[in-house]
């Protein structure tokens, strides 16, 4: 097999990359290889409208899946690269076939991190990564009534409140002292923490967990202070590793997934990488190398992945987003809070619907909106100008934020 431009995975990224490979007029070969069976589709929504039943996996396509064929987009499904040679400009896939390209796009994601405690592999003990990972535990639900979920990020805590709807009881254990901790500031973290309770979810922080308990499945979780919870189901939401194994033992640089530059290219030649496994300098982080893990990140950097193989190079310089949907809030976030010094609430979290703004030397760095549109929205361009406003303007609920004058 041979493809003029070879994309190594079939999610966000890599789908994104080949339509707009088609869109923007490139008449090459275009091979697309994916580790799961299924044409390319959506991941945020396994964790929520899919599991809850709102939506049936047809509706989860990027694309239906006969338009692959109809772009001359050419699916390997079902394998995965297992070695590339950056020399010969091939790779080797899981199955013993080569394949060799004119120019790579690596859009693998990642895998989730596992628990290396005893009992991680027992039946019952899942990850929410896949389609397959969430039929698994949609299988298993009819007879369950406890379930545990470890960790506090935005996949633990949609799950949750997707587990509550559905009836079960819901025990979420979290080790750092609160949830979000990684990505949110304490106001919000607060607030989630509130609302779970509140939605009956047993929520716990500072608390670890020792071992997975049971013989032929699950059957409960051993804490680091030697409680048992007892349950029917584990699910294991503690952040992915980057799938870029290949590229590092190719020599690649990289470590906590592969380095590219502005325009995605990786160390190696005529190799692009993108999305949750490519980690980049970002302006909205202060030049810091980070990995985004979104929808938003794995678009925007396929987008420059294809402009700079088509000879039209611009640097990657997209205003990150993100969102998460638990119960009827709706939280959208943009710009990357982190090494914020100031916080401002805007709004009353009693009433669900509020903002927290994030300063850095006074500029604004992010938004957390839930249920708040209108601050989301206006507030996007203020984070892309790092714009100064007096922290008490931008208190005022009442006034909008694209009216507040600039300090």
């Amino acid at each position: 097999m041979h493809y003029d431009v070879l994309i190594v995975g079939a999610g966000q990224g890599g789908a994104g990359a080949a339509i707009q490979l088609r869109q923007q007029g490139f008449e090459g070969s275009v091979g697309m290889i994916g580790r799961e069976h299924e044409p390319p589709y959506e991941r945020p929504p396994l964790s929520k409208e899919y599991m809850l039943g709102d939506k049936t996996f047809d509706r989860l396509y990027i694309r239906q899946p006969d338009f692959w064929e109809g772009k001359g987009i050419d699916l390997v499904l079902g394998v995965e690269v297992t070695a590339i040679d950056p020399a010969a400009k091939a790779v080797t896939l899981s199955d013993g076939r080569t394949c060799t390209y004119g120019s790579a796009i690596w859009a693998t994601g990642g895998d989730p991190r596992q628990l290396t405690i005893p009992g991680a592999q027992l039946p019952g003990v899942h990850g929410v990564r896949t389609r397959e990972d969430a039929d698994a535990i949609l299988a298993e639900l009819g007879a369950v009534s406890r379930v545990v979920v470890i960790g506090g990020g935005y996949i633990g805590l949609e799950a949750a409140a997707v587990l509550r709807k559905l009836g079960k009881d819901v025990t979420l254990l979290e080790v750092l002292p609160r949830v979000l901790a990684r990505v949110a500031g304490p106001q919000l973290s607060e607030f989630y923490e509130a609302e779970h309770r509140a939605h009956g979810v047993d929520l716990r922080t500072e608390t670890g967990v020792d071992e997975i308990l049971g013989d032929t499945r699950v059957t409960g979780v051993k804490l680091a202070d030697g409680s048992v919870i007892e349950c029917q189901l584990v699910i294991v939401g503690i952040g992915i590793i980057p799938a870029v194994g290949p590229l590092l033992a190719a020599g690649a640089a990289g470590g906590n997934g592969v380095d590219v530059d502005e325009f995605c290219r990786t160390s190696l030649p005529d190799v692009y990488a993108i999305g949750d496994c490519a980690a980049h300098a970002n302006g909205f982080a202060g030049g810091a190398v980070i990995r985004l893990e979104s929808v938003q990140n794995a678009n925007d950097q396929a987008a420059t992945a294809v402009k700079s193989i088509l000879g039209n190079p611009q640097a990657y310089a997209a205003t990150p987003w993100f969102w998460s949907n638990q119960y009827d809030l709706k939280l959208q976030t943009v710009g990357l809070s982190g090494g914020h010094d100031a916080t401002v609430l805007r709004g009353d979290p009693a009433a669900r619907s509020f903002s927290v703004l994030y300063l850095k030397q006074g500029r604004l760095i992010a938004i957390d909106a839930v249920n708040a549109m209108k601050d989301y929205v206006q507030a996007r361009k203020l984070v892309e100008e790092g714009a100064v406003i007096a922290p008490e303007d931008l208190a005022d609920a009442s006034r909008p934020l694209k009216e507040l004058p600039r300090a």
